[in-house]
């Protein structure tokens, strides 16, 4: 059951900005990011590429243990408390961040932040708790559309407070996180109530555990699979893309901001406008196979880009790429119930940090080994071409996956 629906509306209200305020924070550090890495440690960008990769390793090896944790600790004591101590966690790992005087700082604050992080998982249950099942695409679709606004506002303010100096940013995103979480102690309501909540385990609040249990929903595997290699294909964006811009077609750090808020604003109207009447059209399977087909056109677009304004003609195809991930997630979100939703999520959670404990380096390791003046081949590219290649096998196994019935499984015991 649902919340009622004025309740309901004040809730994904209050989710939505608490994701947008959050995605503003994390936008904001990427365009300095190379910059402070190669303050600390006096090496080129190529270089500054790798650590950027394991520190993105670092993030999601924290995440992957911490997702299935918190998303059944919010299946056991509600949304509430879990995303108001994500939120405090974040605004002291960007202070963290913004003073670290040597490389294992950043690295430290990295791995808080993918502890913060793994609270995306009760997020999504938040809203499947307040979403009946066929508005659910619409509603992730939303969030991603949050994700998408502030990505337009964080980057491009990110380039803008890098004329500051590398650090200034970090600040800005810890007094962001910080004022949402004030905001949310006040405002913030709890959506699952006591009678829908299940025992914590410890054996189904680990990454092994929380998977081993999507197999008493059979329908649940094979999408999981496709959202493992739509994620581990997506790594390459925030791996690679600033180093690649840069490195590529000379962008200053202004120019790769004014990039990531041209890929928020299409977000916004992707999964704010589109996704929920295309949804509607199409149903969730072929809504994510044309989101599958148009994201792999994206990556190879920008793995074959010559021009600093070609990659702003390829980014116009992710007006249908948007529409992946909310189908796929609203599809899993059918199949479990209501006091699986935390588990679930944290299941899916744990397969994005896995994808990003392989992704990064993967990643990082083929642009610095295809940009290298000695590289025997010459393809900046390549890590862009590979995430088209992944994207392609996540479109085959959706293809080779049995038609999804829109019913849920019924309710677990408490």
């Amino acid at each position: 059951m649902t919340a009622a629906p004025a309740a309901s509306r004040r809730a994904v209200a209050f989710i939505l900005a608490t994701l947008l305020v959050d995605t503003i924070g994390f936008g904001i550090v990427i365009p300095v990011l190379p910059g402070l890495i190669t303050q600390l440690t006096g090496e080129g960008i190529a270089d500054a590429a790798v650590h950027g990769g394991w520190l993105a390793f670092a993030f999601a090896v924290a995440q992957f243990f911490c997702a299935p944790v918190l998303g059944n600790l919010s299946d056991r004591f509600g949304r509430r408390p879990v995303l108001l101590l994500s939120l405090l966690a974040f605004g002291v790992d960007y202070a963290v961040m913004g003073f670290a005087p040597t490389l294992a700082w950043l690295y430290a604050g990295r791995i808080v932040a993918g502890m913060a992080g793994a609270a995306f998982s009760p997020a999504y249950a938040y809203m499947a708790d307040v979403t009946p099942p066929e508005q659910r695409a619409r509603n992730f679709g939303l969030l991603g559309a949050a994700f998408g606004a502030g990505f337009v506002l964080g980057p491009a303010l990110g380039g803008l407070l890098a004329q500051l100096g590398p650090r200034a940013p970090f600040f800005v995103a810890s007094g962001c996180a910080l004022a949402n979480f004030a905001f949310g102690c006040v405002a913030l309501p709890e959506t699952l109530d006591p009678a829908h909540r299940r025992p914590f385990e410890w054996r189904r609040a680990n990454p092994l555990g929380a998977l081993a249990q999507m197999r008493r929903h059979p329908a649940v595997l094979g999408l999981l699979g496709v959202m493992f290699l739509w994620q581990l294909g997506h790594q390459v964006l925030p791996a690679t893309w600033s180093f690649y811009s840069m490195f590529k077609f000379g962008w200053s750090p202004v120019q790769v901001g004014a990039s990531l808020a041209a890929v928020g604003v299409l977000m916004m109207i992707s999964q704010g406008g589109l996704t929920g009447p295309l949804v509607a059209r199409l149903k969730e399977r072929r809504a994510a196979v044309v989101g599958l087909v148009c994201g792999a056109t994206m990556y190879f677009g920008y793995a074959f880009a010559t021009q600093g304004w070609m990659v702003y003609a390829v980014m116009l195809v992710w007006l249908l790429g948007g529409l992946t991930y909310p189908s796929v997630n609203a599809l899993l979100s059918r199949q479990v119930p209501r006091n699986a939703q935390g588990e679930l999520q944290g299941a899916v959670a744990s397969l994005y940090s896995l994808s990003a404990i392989a992704g990064p380096p993967l990643m990082a390791h083929l642009f610095s080994a295809f940009s290298a003046p000695a590289a025997r081949v010459y393809f900046p590219g390549a890590a862009l071409f590979c995430a088209g290649l992944l994207t392609l096998g996540a479109l085959a196994l959706l293809l080779r996956s049995a038609p999804v019935e829109p019913a849920a499984a019924p309710m677990e015991a408490a």
